[in-house]
């Protein structure tokens, strides 16, 4: 069986913030394949964000508590290592963030920031190398000036533009892994369209892996191979995105498929109730107070994840051999 490209082990994450502990990311197990596109879906706050960053070690040592393992193919992350971090991030694992103008420096030329990265993890590559490299990735991902484009400052470019020097930045050191934090959801959909289809574009022809993170799933629809989705800081369904959307288990992932716009005369129907608080772990399953499909077990026992069907797994007791039916 081939090495997954990523394998996540029982990740915990805390947040310390004055007398409370915010349980951020519970217990999540998931792998990435080589050439894979896996998504991360959940409403705001269920734990993507931070899911993501802990990966590439990008929260703040002094404020959080990480348990269990994360693997980049056969190399242990956990505990990180700055200095190891550091030849990894950027070169082996990058990640293109959410908004564009707070990830560039605005006083910066776009041409000094995307050349930054290379500078690092090749400091003994001459000057003409790394000009051609900034070039010629400007050009691959649809910059039509990139010359004008290396001088730019960023508030000098569109939204598309800037989201498109970060997918270069991202990928001037042509990592195997491309973390995306929704970075779409500022764009229009026309931009957002032609973000999808050069990404799509650039992920097959480099056989690169990416763990899309997003709520949107009409993009992941179109986009991605496989659907983990999280509630709460935990994984409660794990498929194929096939699967997902032609018969999802998880009450939860039903419900954020309703909620997809089918025409307009469907009326909107958001999930009633609110997601728990995360400073408080109550027994029983997140969702629960939110489900109209939950049962009394649900209230003092917490389901576990567990293949339910062939690739579909499932954290839900609607499932348990022991219900009669």
């Amino acid at each position: 069986m081939k090495q997954p490209l990523l394998s996540v082990k029982n990740l915990s994450v805390q947040f310390f913030d004055k007398d409370k502990c915010i349980h951020a990311v519970r217990d999540v197990s998931f792998t990435l394949a080589t050439n894979q596109i896996l998504a991360v879906v959940g409403e705001s706050g269920c734990g993507k964000t931070t899911l993501a960053k802990a990966i590439i070690a990008l929260l703040p040592p002094e404020k959080i508590a990480i348990k269990g393992q994360i693997y980049y193919q056969d190399q242990p992350l956990l505990p990180f290592v700055e200095e190891k971090m550091q030849a990894i991030r950027g070169r082996r694992i990058a990640m293109i963030f959410q908004d564009p103008m707070t990830s560039l420096n605005p006083t910066i030329p776009i041409g000094k920031q995307l050349e930054e990265g290379y500078r690092l993890h090749f400091p003994k590559a001459p000057l003409q190398e790394v000009e051609a490299q900034a070039l010629n990735l400007l050009e691959e991902v649809g910059i039509n000036d990139p010359k004008q484009c290396l001088s730019s400052y960023p508030h000098m470019l569109s939204g598309g533009m800037r989201q498109r020097v970060l997918i270069a930045i991202a990928l001037i050191c042509a990592p195997q892994l491309l973390i995306a934090d929704e970075p779409t959801t500022a764009l229009d959909l026309t931009i957002q369209a032609q973000i999808l289809e050069l990404l799509k574009k650039i992920q097959v022809k480099r056989e690169m892996s990416i763990l899309w993170i997003t709520h949107d799933l009409s993009i992941v629809s179109q986009f991605c191979d496989h659907v983990m989705v999280m509630y709460a800081g935990q994984v409660i369904e794990s498929s194929s995105a096939k699967k997902l959307f032609s018969s999802p288990l998880h009450p939860y992932t039903q419900k954020l498929l309703q909620i997809l716009p089918q025409s307009r005369l469907t009326p909107f129907e958001p999930i009633a109730g609110f997601p728990p608080d995360l400073s408080t772990v109550s027994p029983g399953c997140s969702f629960c107070a939110r489900c109209d499909q939950s049962m009394r077990i649900c209230l003092s026992q917490t389901p576990a994840l567990q293949e339910i069907k062939q690739d579909q797994l499932c954290a839900c007791f609607q499932y348990d051999p022991r219900r009669k039916s």
